[in-house]
């Protein structure tokens, strides 16, 4: 498949699903981060309050130690095996072993300084309503907005800081997980494909790549034993359609 590919991700368990949404969401927020606009500002605090909103609901210190250390395990197996590449493999367990330093060393929870914020909770609270941070409704967030870039971008990037060893750790576990399989040709009969997953194999993401100028995009459906894609022609204004061509596509099961 020669030219661009545009790659489809599909998490196959609710630790991955949760680690990719902050994945989008850090990258969001750093984004706009460098614009100098009000509405810079205002989109990276949203993005830092729903990042807040993700931590709340589970335990995500644990859960990235976890990951951690079962990384650790699986690459240890990897020095007796033939061919390694000694260098890289060192590399990658001596910056998993700092990740996972900072991270025992951490004291507290994740995010509790932002949290016992009252400025930020002010604008939390408010958020959850739609529209509900105009300036008429907060007018210290007003004031806030009107100090000048620089100022503003301090602040943000202070706050953020307070996620970064969650935030390096989670790129380094989902750069290990793309990076565990090879894209492999497969074939979608009439648009539609379906595969058996091994149960003794650790999936934790399925990945397929498309051209750029496909009219296609894959509907992933997967559970604990299958996973099915369904190419569906893409339509901003009708409902899409299953195509009934075949699809030639690049499929990857991400196994680390």
């Amino acid at each position: 498949m020669p030219g661009e590919l545009v790659i489809y991700e599909q998490p196959l368990n609710e630790r991955m699903r949760i680690f990719m949404r902050l994945e989008h969401l850090f990258s969001q927020a750093l984004y706009n981060l460098r614009g100098a606009s009000v509405w810079d500002s205002r989109q990276t605090l949203e993005t830092l309050i729903d990042i807040l909103n993700v931590f709340d609901r589970t335990d995500l210190k644990t859960e990235v130690l976890k990951e951690l250390e079962r990384h650790t395990a699986s690459l240890a197996r990897l020095e007796q095996s033939p061919g390694v590449d000694w260098d890289k493999l060192n590399r990658v367990l001596d910056e998993i072993e700092v990740l996972l330093e900072g991270l025992y060393n951490y004291s507290g929870r994740i995010g509790q300084a932002l949290r016992e914020n009252e400025f930020l909770s002010t604008i939390r609270q408010r958020s959850v309503i739609p529209g509900g941070t105009c300036d008429f409704d907060l007018p210290l967030y007003h004031h806030w907005l009107e100090r000048s870039p620089e100022e503003r971008i301090r602040d943000l990037e202070r706050w953020l800081t307070d996620f970064e060893p969650i935030r390096l750790a989670i790129n380094l576990i989902l750069r290990l997980v793309r990076s565990s399989a090879a894209p492999a040709p497969a074939l979608a009969a009439a648009g539609f494909f379906q595969r058996s997953l091994d149960p003794g194999i650790p999936y934790q993401m399925l990945r397929v790549s498309l051209p750029a100028t496909s009219a296609l995009y894959p509907e992933i459906s997967a559970g604990k034993h299958r996973f099915t894609v369904r190419f569906l022609i893409a339509s901003r204004d009708q409902r899409p359609t299953q195509t009934e061509e075949d699809v030639d596509f690049q499929l990857t099961s991400c196994p680390i």
